[in-house]
């Protein structure tokens, strides 16, 4: 396929974009570019996304992204909470992880590969289990960061989202693939925008 045979395509997907993908996409670049300003309303706008693409998700059998939404939704619950508290008690907002921290992220990623490729393999009629495994397990990771505002979490959401660009693409969701791509390109904004209010609060404390 050619340049000119995939923008077709792409055209034709995008005038048959549902209004929920469109719902989901907008909410979704809002959820991210709070995110990087350090916004708690990064949750609750977050949330809507992912109840709208939980929908999408399950219609293309993209099974390991629907229980990466379930998750999603789970700490995106349990992160309003903590970052609310943290808020309140006045506490440093933003950190690096610490080695425990880490190996917990590589080992949420790790296992959860494991688990999900097998039973997307052997429960599932999914066309693309190690793909979807791989873009889920290693979100998960990302997120659990998130809600623990460590700055690495970028890192991980970002190994996630350029396995998750071609996989949606091929999915026939061009818009979010396109979410996804903006996504990864905030996301490196985001870690530098991170570390510059880390070295920012250590200069203050000297």
């Amino acid at each position: 396929m050619n340049f000119q045979d995939w923008l077709r395509l792409f055209q034709e997907q995008i005038l048959n974009t549902s209004i929920i993908e469109w719902l989901a996409v907008g909410f979704g670049v809002s959820e991210v570019l709070l995110a990087k300003k350090n916004n708690i309303w990064l949750y609750p706008t977050g949330i809507v996304s992912i109840l709208l693409s939980m929908f999408l998700l399950l219609n293309v059998k993209l099974y390991a992204e629907m229980l990466l939404s379930i998750y999603y939704l789970v700490m995106s619950i349990y992160g309003w909470v903590i970052w609310k508290k943290r808020k309140e008690d006045g506490a440093n907002q933003v950190s690096w992880s610490t080695k425990k921290e880490l190996l917990i992220a590589i080992l949420i990623s790790t296992l959860g590969f494991i688990i999900l490729y097998l039973a997307l393999r052997h429960h599932t009629d999914s066309d693309v289990p190690i793909l979807d495994a791989f873009v889920s397990s290693t979100a998960w990771a990302g997120m659990w960061l998130l809600a623990k505002r460590k700055i690495e979490n970028w890192i991980f959401l970002n190994i996630s989202n350029i396995v998750a660009i071609p996989l949606l693409f091929h999915k026939k969701l061009p818009l979010m693939g396109c979410l996804t791509t903006f996504l990864f390109i905030v996301a490196i904004f985001g870690f530098f925008d991170w570390k510059k209010i880390i070295t920012n609060h250590k200069a203050q404390v000297i």
